[in-house]
């Protein structure tokens, strides 16, 4: 009796255990007072928060980062014009502590995405219209960028595409590729992808344009790697490929927006899908505010199925939380992070009236506590 009552004792804690989750958040640190990355202890049943760690001011603006599969460190970029970096810590997921160990001149200026493997990380790096790779030490730091891709052109919109803004870098799921979405060109370039390349790790391979004067921003590939979503932050349009042979191929435009008859101002931001891969989720900012829900068919096709409030402003990252249960979401201009309970069989969201106060967040990325 006593072996089964501690069998159920130790199921019982494992559960719970998993109930807890790392929460890091990426932040601005020149819009209001803030320690730059923030690591949260996150319960998934009790919505309960508790602070963990930060950097403690140790690096400018981290609004994007990224944490090796391991989890033994975080990368995040540090948004300062011509000054901007990119930065590397080791991170202990049990403490939640960031050691820092160095940065790298970013190449570009306000870097605005960053992704990495085992051995690079990437940035894309807005104002300054450059890709940036750089390579990873046996230590998690980072070397000198050893190759630095330049994109050219324009777009119609002379006020914000005068020249090339990449916004997005994206691994292809079978990490043959990496994605670039362009605002300033109005294109989506694909780059075959050479870990051990050097300055020719990246190698363009083709491009795909979309409307003009919509401004490509962020993408997201289905679970099965056979769809890819295209979120313009311009004119609010989600654009739907099919991705086949390495190709893609356009089959939806649809839009995650305002009514047209409501003459509103659309800046989308970011997208994701469900855990389950069901339902496909988009965040626009601007007059909207709102975070868009869309059911996914098999044949990768979407329609809309509900757009809600973000209770917040400039909702400009978000996340599912391990467990597929809620929707975090990141609001930028009123500083705070709003939880939405989500349901699963339908995939509409609630709001829970739980947030998360804080400074400017902006990336958020759940990991394991240990």
């Amino acid at each position: 009796m006593k072996s089964v009552f501690a069998l159920l004792l130790l199921t019982f804690m494992n559960v719970s255990a998993q109930d807890n989750y790392n929460l890091i958040v990426g932040t601005y640190t020149n819009a209001c007072t803030s320690k730059g990355i923030y690591v949260y202890d996150f319960n998934a049943n009790t919505l309960d928060f508790k602070l963990k760690s930060s950097t403690d001011g140790s690096v400018i603006n981290p609004s994007y980062l990224t944490v090796s599969a391991d989890k033994k460190f975080v990368y995040s970029v540090n948004e300062d014009g011509k000054n901007s970096a990119v930065s590397a810590f080791k991170y202990a997921p049990a403490s939640g502590k960031l050691d820092f160990l160095g940065k790298k001149d970013s190449k570009g200026a306000d870097p605005c995405h960053i992704i990495n493997d085992d051995k690079n990380v990437i940035v894309a790096n807005y104002s300054g219209g450059t890709i940036a790779v750089f390579e990873k030490k046996a230590d998690g730091s980072l070397n000198d960028a050893k190759q630095v891709v330049k994109h050219t052109g324009t777009g119609p919109d002379k006020s914000r595409q005068e020249g090339p803004h990449v916004h997005m870098v994206y691994f292809s799921p079978d990490k043959k590729y990496v994605f670039a979405n362009d605002l300033g060109t109005d294109k989506v370039y694909m780059y075959s992808y050479n870990p051990n390349g050097g300055d020719k790790t990246l190698v363009l391979k083709s491009t795909t344009s979309v409307k003009p004067g919509s401004g490509p921003r962020h993408l997201v590939f289905n679970p099965n790697g056979t769809f890819m979503y295209l979120l313009s932050e311009m004119d609010g349009s989600l654009t739907v490929f099919s991705y086949m042979n390495d190709k893609l191929e356009q089959i939806q435009v649809c839009t995650i927006g305002m009514p047209e008859s409501f003459m509103a101002k659309n800046g989308s931001a970011d997208i994701h899908f469900s855990n389950d891969g069901k339902y496909l989720y988009a965040t626009n900012r601007m007059d909207a505010n709102s975070i868009s829900v869309f059911r996914v068919h098999a044949n990768g096709l979407v329609n809309l199925v509900q757009q809600i409030s973000t209770q917040g402003a400039g909702p400009r990252n978000f996340t599912v939380d391990p467990t597929d249960s809620y929707i975090l979401v990141a609001n930028q201009n009123t500083n705070n992070i709003t939880i939405f309970k989500r349901d699963k069989s339908t995939g509409m969201l609630t709001d829970t009236k739980k947030k998360i106060e804080l400074c400017s967040p902006v990336c958020l990325v759940f990991t394991a506590n240990k």
